[in-house]
């Protein structure tokens, strides 16, 4: 069994996993500090990897699960945790995986901890939101420019549609930085700790938030053109001139509230505005990984 160990703490890091291994012990109990768990705490990690950060969260509470994708290093996890005695283990793809599943009592919510893949970080967050009623809070490891985007507020420099849709379900808050030599490999990216944590109730609900997302999306296509000029591939001059915004400033003055606000009354004035671009030859395709 010593010698089985031994041998699966020696799993290199996959590329294609987007694998970087936390080593530094003073960042993981910053980290688990940061998460704060109790002993009747749901937590879930999202890549365990060899359990750095899992070790310490399972000696602080009495129900863990885990979701890691690389087969190889299920059997060492299973081996390591053998003996917590509430300890689920998934070999499955967190993109895909059904976070609902792992509720089991009615007045419980999950708190997810992730040392999250750079690669596919925006989108799993998106998925993890559409869980957003049943998560107390999630605490994951970005790379620092995304977490700088995810945190910020109109008039800043990173402010754009990551932000916005983000903090359409959650308060976000950019905890500390993580340099390079945390990890092996070493990234060549600094990383940084965010804390997510989803209203309770929407502070600006939107009436059909595919509208919104079409809006964002559009808005900051071209970001340095003004609100006048960007929408017109969107909006009929005369609702243009009707929205309740400054349409000669940029989309990145623009705040979450004033986007839900035109969102909503784009609904009253131009419903087919959700027509799918594929359908609509005034909507131009945009990206839709929130990456600006």
């Amino acid at each position: 069994m010593k010698k089985f160990l031994n041998e699966e703490i020696q799993h290199k890091a996959r590329k294609r996993f987007g694998q970087n291994f936390l080593i530094d012990h003073g960042i993981i109990r910053d980290i688990v500090r940061a998460v704060h768990p109790q002993k009747d705490d749901l937590i879930v990690e999202i890549g365990p990897g060899k359990g750095a950060i899992t070790q310490l969260l399972a000696d602080s509470c009495d129900n863990i699960s885990v979701i890691e994708l690389d087969r190889d290093l299920v059997p060492w996890l299973k081996v390591k945790f053998e003996k917590h005695p509430n300890f689920q283990l998934f070999q499955a793809d967190a993109l895909q995986f059904d976070f609902a599943q792992l509720l089991f009592n009615g007045n419980k919510s999950l708190r997810i901890v992730g040392n999250l893949p750079y690669n596919i970080s925006t989108p799993l967050i998106f998925h993890l939101l559409t869980y957003s009623t049943q998560v107390r809070d999630m605490h994951f490891m970005l790379q620092k420019e995304v977490v700088k985007r995810m945190a910020a507020h109109a008039g800043e420099s990173a402010y754009g549609r990551l932000g916005i849709m983000v903090q359409y379900y959650c308060t976000v808050e950019n905890l500390f930085e993580v340099p390079p030599t945390a990890f092996e490999p070493a990234p060549k990216v600094n990383s940084a700790i965010v804390r997510l944590v989803p209203h309770a109730q929407l502070p600006h609900p939107a009436t059909n938030f595919k509208t919104l997302e079409k809006l964002v999306n559009v808005a900051f296509q071209q970001r340095r053109k003004t609100l006048r000029n960007a929408l017109k591939q969107l909006l009929d001059p005369e609702i243009i001139e009707q929205l309740p915004i400054d349409t000669s400033t940029r989309a990145e003055e623009i705040s979450l509230a004033e986007f839900v606000a035109t969102s909503n009354l784009l609904d009253q004035l131009q419903p087919e505005l959700i027509v799918p671009a594929s359908v609509n030859p005034k909507i131009k395709k945009s990206k839709t990984s929130y990456d600006e």
